[in-house]
């Protein structure tokens, strides 16, 4: 498949494109290379010949226009958006352009270039919204999202998503326009922006800084290995149904306090301090705004359907991104050493 990915030099982006790559696509990545957005990422297709980059907003409509212009796209994955709920807390301008307007725009080129298609290039397009289980709001301590749960959106990010699936499902019934969405659980994996926990979590206790933890860490993620999250939207792009929605998770269920336990643990085991546990290095900040209790998804439908299957438990896929980060100094270290100095964004601020 010929590929237009937006938001790819991002975490979640630059995984599906490294594993698009490999698997012998093609992939024109479009990215504005915000704070979060880093072609180091993609350093290991960087000279693939399947791979190009443009350096672009997607709120430019010129730009997303010559973009598909030059790959002539089989599918879009329309990943780009501003995605941290602290930074949509402090500065939610920022996300209503992105991820509204941003979107707006996509899907305005998409439908122009659609109808330009015929044939079995037609038939065969599909524009793809990746979204998040976070536009479903907070479940209580029993249930799970599926396709059909409402959405209540409860941060400006959320909430910003949460328009972009609605213009993305307002386009397929109004237009016609061939699209599908997609809604994740938590990803944590390899190339992870330091600001989320888990990074920030390991790169924090080896660094012998303290391990923040919001409020008494009992907020509940489910987490999904962002490789597994790359196959099921490749798997989507491919065989995925217009006009459908998929869930995307991997039935991993954990409260926060717990994942630190976990990271410390693993370092206890493969990078022992010279006395007592990462554990001591946990502290218990003030809880952010709003924060959602619960998320957890039904993947019964992706797994039914289009035979996708996570392969990673929690245990395999944190351990191998322990690892990762340990290995890879010289990617998260360029950050680190910039203005992101391993806070809760809001804190001192």
């Amino acid at each position: 498949m010929r590929l237009l990915v937006t938001g790819g030099a991002g975490f979640i982006g630059s995984a599906l494109v490294r594993r698009a790559i490999a698997e012998g696509d093609e992939a024109l990545v479009l990215d504005k290379l915000t704070y979060a957005g880093n072609l180091a990422s993609l350093a290991p297709v960087a000279h693939s010949p399947g791979y190009k980059f443009i350096q672009a907003d997607i709120c430019d409509r010129a730009a997303v226009k010559a973009a598909f212009e030059q790959i002539r796209p089989d599918a879009v994955l329309h990943l780009a958006a501003e995605s941290h709920v602290d930074r949509s807390i402090e500065a939610p301008a920022a996300f209503i352009e992105t991820n509204v307007v941003g979107s707006f725009v996509m899907l305005s080129e998409a439908l122009a270039y659609w109808r330009g298609l015929r044939g079995e290039a037609s038939a065969r397009f599909r524009f793809l919204q990746v979204s998040t289980d976070e536009v479903f709001g907070s479940l209580g301590a029993e249930g799970l999202f599926d396709e059909n749960s409402p959405y209540r959106p409860n941060s400006p990010y959320s909430a910003s998503k949460a328009s972009a699936d609605h213009l993305a499902r307002a386009w397929r019934r109004t237009y016609g326009l061939p699209t599908i969405l997609t809604n994740c659980s938590n990803n944590y994996g390899p190339y992870h922006f330091p600001e989320k926990l888990i990074p920030l979590t390991i790169l924090n206790a080896v660094e012998g800084r303290p391990l923040p933890v919001y409020g008494r860490g009992e907020n509940i993620r489910d987490w999904l290995y962002v490789e597994d999250h790359a196959a099921a939207l490749l798997l989507t792009a491919r065989r995925g149904e217009a006009g459908e929605t998929y869930n995307v998770g991997a039935r991993c269920e954990r409260r926060n306090l717990d994942v630190v336990h976990a990271i410390c643990d693993i370092l206890d085991a493969i990078r022992p301090k010279p006395r007592g546990s990462y554990r001591a290095q946990i502290e218990f900040v003030a809880d952010r705004p709003g924060h959602d209790l619960r998320y957890a998804i039904d993947a019964t439908k992706i797994e039914r359907e289009l035979g996708w299957r996570a392969q990673e438990t929690f245990e395999t896929g944190l351990e191998k991104t322990v690892r990762w980060y340990l290995d890879n100094p010289d990617w998260w270290g360029a950050i680190r050493s910039g203005k992101y100095r391993g806070k809760p964004l809001g804190a001192d601020a």
